[in-house]
């Protein structure tokens, strides 16, 4: 085990798994998906202590929770309406919460600076090469999942609110309620038209799962940048371990704030997305 002053090393491209476990039943059991179940863990203790015990003058934990459940929904409802808000909330609700949650757990003292690797028999970020700890939305994997869960059910729930021949029509058909020799000239435009959409559709999960992970990725390297900037400049080492403490604390605030906005960013995607697909009737 490797453990070093700074508190965030330089993130690699995709997860680690410890070399112990490449060649048991553990195998699969990375870096990024043992963080996914601290969450997870996390997450269900928390709901769990605040409604363990429901009172009708709520305890502080239940109050928290309820107005944070009933804010979210209350601005889900008005944006898809009563029956999609019931169906969709438990996916948004949950998808919001574990993002806002995995992109701050980076920021905790130790995720990415403690692990395996010693180079030279000294004991320094820059030789960290597998971290114990590391943020599920800065794993490629993760995010891509979280995008294809979310437009899978998009798409089942857009399927069951307009059905098929509605869907294809909004996509290809004329709008406008034109009608006449105009219409001849308007069907090729609205086709290519329709064409380009679908491209969109298709593009849509690799567009979520790339913004979430390339924010969350290049956060994490910002910081180690900023925790080794004593390194890069050959500083001596009392100073390189002052600058470690001192120059990172500005982005961290940067970072809480990022992580906030990316989760949202993300959350409120869907909904517009289910939005453009569900509603457009009743308009």
């Amino acid at each position: 085990m490797v453990f070093d002053l700074p508190l965030l090393a330089t993130a690699s491209l995709s997860a680690e798994t410890p070399a112990a476990f490449e060649n048991s039943f553990l195998g699969w059991l990375s870096n990024s998906i043992f963080v996914t179940f601290l969450v997870v863990g996390l997450i269900v203790w928390l709901v769990r202590s605040c409604t363990r015990k429901i009172e009708v003058i709520p305890s502080a934990g239940q109050n928290f929770l309820e107005a944070v459940v009933e804010g979210f929904y209350g601005a889900v409802e008005g944006i898809l309406g009563d029956k999609m808000a019931k169906k969709s909330f438990g996916l948004l609700a949950s998808l919001f919460i574990f993002i806002l949650i995995s992109n701050w757990f980076g920021l905790i003292p130790g995720v990415g600076s403690i692990g395996w690797g010693v180079k030279d028999g000294l004991f320094t970020l820059k030789d960290l090469e597998i971290p114990l700890l590391r943020p599920p939305t800065a794993d490629m994997n993760m995010t891509m999942a979280l995008a294809a869960v979310s437009m899978t059910l998009w798409f089942i729930w857009t399927m069951q609110a307009t059905g098929p021949v509605a869907f294809i029509k909004e996509l290809f058909g004329v709008k406008g309620g034109m009608s006449g020799p105009i219409l001849f000239l308007l069907v090729p435009l609205f086709l290519f038209v329709g064409v380009l959409e679908v491209l969109s559709i298709l593009v849509r999960p690799v567009s979520l799962s790339l913004r979430l992970y390339g924010n969350i990725f290049a956060g994490e390297n910002l910081l180690g940048t900023m925790i080794n900037i004593g390194h890069l400049f050959n500083a001596p080492q009392w100073l390189t371990y002052v600058l470690s403490c001192i120059v990172p604390i500005p982005f961290y605030f940067m970072e809480l704030l990022v992580g906030f906005l990316q989760a949202m960013v993300f959350t409120l995607l869907i909904i517009v997305y289910l939005q453009l697909s569900t509603t457009h009737e009743e308009h």
